[in-house]
């Protein structure tokens, strides 16, 4: 065991005004894994980066272990993928890295193929074994599920719990839960950290967030009612100074050092109310600082009554007249919101691209009813580019909603003058995300819309589909998803 320890740590990109962390102290355990969470754009990968050295940064780290990252980048990807495992941990024997794959459930073949022939999912696997063999190396790893299948993420689980000493950044609720012992959360003004998985921080976050939102609540009332007895003093204090100055009257029996004792009396409760404001309003300034502001989403799906919207019978993908998986057959209806499940590579991007109207070998029908409107999120954002002014206009969105769904899924105002291809891959994602739920459709159709989306804004999605109810197809890999918005499942079968 060694500890990580990380004090007033500050930092901000050249050219910003504002810190990404400020003055901000923790220690990390190695033996612990960790998983990192916060919303996109709060400094996940800046953190690691930090980690690794590669920015400045003021404060002091001192850790005495050396820190991976992964995904790294493969050099050489023609190379075969047993030779890159030895480039990076060269004092590894074949059954290290034989018994390594074997926990990921993985055949050992994989390792004389080239690597860039590998799937995704194999890829991450060679990268992973290769680190983790390296041995004493504290790794930050750093969204290994996006893209990858439920069972891929379920052997990658199993490995992780076999391992100790990793930051792991993940946005897939699940995952996290079956990991990790220990969350450090990147919050609006500090980063904590705490012991347990996903679940048991959400929970203790949820109560935290609620008792300062009643506690907040509660000041703001004595606030207001301290307020209204100031003024109320201070309007009696004047009128008996105002009294002080009035000759001694034998007849009224005014006197006038009652009068001032009293004026004096009113003056000090006055002064005291005023503290107590002060005081009040110091209180409410410390909460609610942390808490994410997620705001309701909108969505104003179109509907008819001209069921189904689609029929599939004994469809069947075909990549060089080769059915590559069973026959499926099924029909959606308005209000429907159906998952496609299966491994990767098993042809379930290419049904919704069959949907879409794209050319693709099949056997079997398929039928989709005249005028039907689809909004469609793409898994790709390689095309996406300039600014969003231009995209929302290109894409005939109006460009207000576009930009506050942006705004509640947490881009600022600062982000709507970046270029879109020079934003982070969350942030792309919620661009393809908002510019759908912006428009009006009978249909959304979205392939992997949540890779490198946050949890947070994954919840405010699940939260907008079932307070609108649109119909929808998705491919998705994270379960928690699948298990709230599904009402059916399709899985593809070799």
């Amino acid at each position: 065991m060694s500890l990580i320890s990380v004090n007033n740590l500050s930092f901000s990109y050249e050219g910003s005004y504002n810190n990404i962390f400020e003055n901000v102290s923790f220690n990390i355990d190695t033996d612990w894994k960790l998983g990192l969470i916060g919303r996109n754009g709060k400094g996940k990968t800046t953190f690691l980066k930090i980690l690794q050295g590669i920015y400045e940064y003021k404060g002091t780290i001192s850790k005495n272990v050396d820190v991976d990252y992964f995904p790294f980048e493969v050099s050489n990807k023609n190379k075969i993928a047993i030779e890159i495992v030895n480039d990076i941990s060269p004092n590894s024997e074949d059954w290290e890295i034989i018994k390594e794959l074997n926990l990921l459930n993985t055949n050992p073949e994989i390792l004389y193929r080239s690597f860039n022939q590998l799937s995704g999912g194999e890829q991450v696997k060679i990268l992973l074994i290769s680190l983790f063999l390296k041995g004493n190396n504290f790794l930050l790893i750093d969204e290994p599920t996006n893209h990858l299948d439920i069972e891929t993420r379920n052997n990658l689980v199993n490995y992780l719990k076999k391992k100790k000493g990793f930051i792991l950044v993940s946005h897939d609720r699940i995952f996290l839960d079956k990991v990790i012992d220990h969350i450090i959360a990147i919050n609006n003004t500090n980063i904590e950290i705490q012991q347990g998985n996903f679940s048991s921080w959400k929970e203790n976050k949820d109560r935290q967030d609620n008792f300062e939102i009643m506690q907040n609540e509660k000041i703001q009332k004595d606030i207001s009612r301290l307020e209204i007895a100031s003024k109320n003093t201070a309007k009696w204090s004047n009128e008996a100074e105002k009294t002080k100055s009035k000759k001694y009257n034998s007849e009224t029996h005014i006197d006038k050092g009652y009068i001032g004792h009293k004026a004096a009396k009113v003056m000090k409760t006055s002064k005291v109310m005023e503290q107590k404001i002060e005081k009040s309003i110091a209180e409410k300034s410390n909460l609610l600082k942390n808490i994410d502001r997620s705001d309701n989403l909108k969505l104003i799906p179109l509907t008819t009554n001209r069921n189904p919207l689609i029929w599939l019978n004994n469809l069947q993908i075909k990549y060089n007249d080769k059915e590559i998986f069973n026959p499926i057959s099924f029909e959606v209806n308005d209000g429907d919101r159906i998952a496609i499940t299966g491994k990767n590579g098993i042809g379930k991007s290419s049904i919704l691209k069959l949907l879409l109207g794209e050319q693709l070998q099949y056997n079997g029908n398929f039928k989709i009813i005249n005028d039907l409107k689809i909004s469609y999120v793409s898994q790709s954002t390689d095309n996406l580019k300039g600014k969003l002014k231009l995209f929302a206009k290109e894409n005939n969105v109006d460009e207000s909603i576009f930009k506050a769904m942006l705004i509640k899924m947490g881009l600022s105002q600062n982000d709507f003058d970046t270029n879109i291809q020079d934003m982070s891959e969350g942030q792309k994602k919620k661009v393809l995300i908002a510019k759908s739920i912006s428009e009006q459709a009978n249909i959304y159709i979205w392939d992997e819309p949540l890779n490198y989306i946050d949890i947070i804004t994954r919840e405010q999605i699940e939260d907008t589909i079932l307070k609108y109810n649109p119909t929808i197809i998705f491919v998705e890999h994270d379960e928690r998803f699948i298990e709230k918005i599904a009402t059916k499942t399709i899985k593809l079968e070799k």
